[in-house]
């Protein structure tokens, strides 16, 4: 899996490595595109893929960094 980020369902950033509540990710670095599944398989949510930090900010988005709890972290 190639590790970075995605905006959210309640549009929060959050790490592709640990998406929280159950969920894995499956990334296509090359499409830029994030899968959300849920524990059988099943897409709960889509995003776009961001390898860093720096790319969610160069795209304008201002949304907080959090956990896999949801909560907030400070970069």
């Amino acid at each position: 899996m190639s590790q970075g980020y995605f905006v959210d369902w309640d549009g929060n950033i959050r790490s592709t490595d640990a998406p929280g509540r159950g969920y894995r990710c499956e990334v296509d670095p090359v499409a830029r595109y994030v899968a959300v599944l849920g524990k059988y398989g099943t897409v709960a949510h889509e995003s776009s893929f961001y390898r860093t930090l720096e790319e969610v900010a160069k795209a304008g988005i201002t949304a907080c960094l959090v956990d896999e709890a949801g909560n907030p972290i400070t970069p």
